[in-house]
This record gives structure tokens, sequence and C-alpha cells, in this order.
């Protein structure tokens, strides 16, 4: 049997998201403890539920944005584990990871925030990036109203591993195939002892986040 490689597309670090408790660090050596070959930190936006304090200067919150991806990289180093950037945006408490964009995106863009959700879509899109539709069909306090964007999504993210209820991934994988959309699955992962087992895996190593993207395009990967 040909060898695969697991990768966490969908996580949070304590220095990002403010629901989490595990760094960067910890969630490096927990994924390679687990057996997984990468991950991809996906921390919640500003405009969701961020560890960044509001109204600072932008580049400060960038900076601190991104200090659970970067403290990750400096954990994974002199290892074969990978560690990849995303982020997961949020549009009145629907949420979107973002795969394909970077640092330089962020500080080029300080009206992000002001975007309409189509704008948003049409700028992730217009750099290159790629977007999955987080738990679709999750019921939470949070989300008021079930939001479906089929013609503005790249991919649909049909296993969420954090999810009791199994209809939330069952409605999710028959709206991805309804509209043939590319699929995605991961932990959401917060806490050290809340690693999902989720991911995807693929056939080859994957060496950066345009790899991850190429291969869910070529649909060359298997869900767990």
């Amino acid at each position: 049997m040909k060898k695969t490689y697991r990768y966490e597309t969908h996580l949070h670090t304590r220095e990002g998201s403010a629901c989490a408790s595990a760094t960067g660090r910890e969630m490096v050596r927990a994924h390679i403890e687990a057996g997984y070959s990468g991950m991809i930190v996906t921390d919640h936006f500003f405009n969701g539920n961020t560890a960044v304090p509001r109204n600072i200067p932008w580049k400060e919150s960038v900076e601190l944005f991104l200090m659970g991806y970067e403290n990750a990289v400096d954990e994974a180093k002199n290892t074969d584990f990978s560690v990849f950037l995303g982020w997961e945006y949020a549009y009145r408490g629907t949420e979107f990871l973002t795969f394909g964009l970077d640092k330089k995106f962020l500080l080029d863009h300080p009206d992000i925030l002001d975007w309409s959700i189509e704008k948003y879509f049409d700028k992730v899109h217009e750099h290159g990036g790629f977007l999955s539709h987080a738990h679709p069909f999750r019921e939470a306090f949070y989300i008021d109203t079930i939001r479906l964007y089929p013609d503005h999504v790249d991919a649909v993210e049909v296993i969420n591993s954090s999810h009791l209820d199994p209809k939330f991934d069952e409605r999710a994988l028959a709206y991805a195939r309804k509209h043939n959309l590319l699929m995605t699955a991961g932990s959401d992962s917060h806490h050290l002892d809340g690693l999902g087992g989720g991911g995807m895996s693929f056939f080859e190593r994957l060496n950066s986040i345009e790899d991850f993207i190429q291969a869910v395009k070529n649909q060359a990967y298997t869900l767990t």
C-alpha cells in the first residue's frame, strides 16, 4: 500500500484564538506525536473569536494574529513536520477557512474588515487564495442563520471531527455533492485534550500551502 501523509487542516492556537488553550508550539508537538505530517493553523480572524485586542494599530494586529502560526513554524524547525498558514474568516457566525494568502496580503489590506462578504470572496480569489466553507450546517448559539455561498467558495468542510451530531457533516457532504464542490476535512482542534484525529491524507508530502491547494483541486486526497 502506498504511503500517505496526514495533515490537519483546521486548528486554533491560544495566541490567535480566544477560545483555544493550546499554543502553536504545543500543537506542533501534539500533532507530531499523533502521527501527522503537517498542519494548517487557522486561527479565528479579526471578525471572529480572535485573541487580538481591538482598536490597536493594524500592523500590530497582524503581528499578534500570526504569533501562533509563527511559533508553530519555529517549533517545527529541524523536523520534517510542515506548518502552513490559513485563517477562519467570519461573517455573522458563518465561517470560511481561507488558504493561500500570507502576511503581506494582510498588511496590504488594512481595510479588509470594511469589505462586504462578496468583496472578501473576490479579493481572496484575485490574490490566488482558496476558500472552504467551514462546518456549514453547524447549529450553535453564535450562528443565527445558515448561510450558503455555493457560487463563491471552492470547497466545503464535509468532516469536522469536533461535531458530536453526525447530521452536521452529513448535510455538508450532501451540499458539496449537490453543487459539485471540492471537499476538506479537519478536526477544528482548540485544546491538547481535544485533538479530533481528523484531517486529510495525501499521496505526496506537501511542501507549501500551494501544494495543499493544488492537491485538493486535483482531488488527490482521502478524508479522515
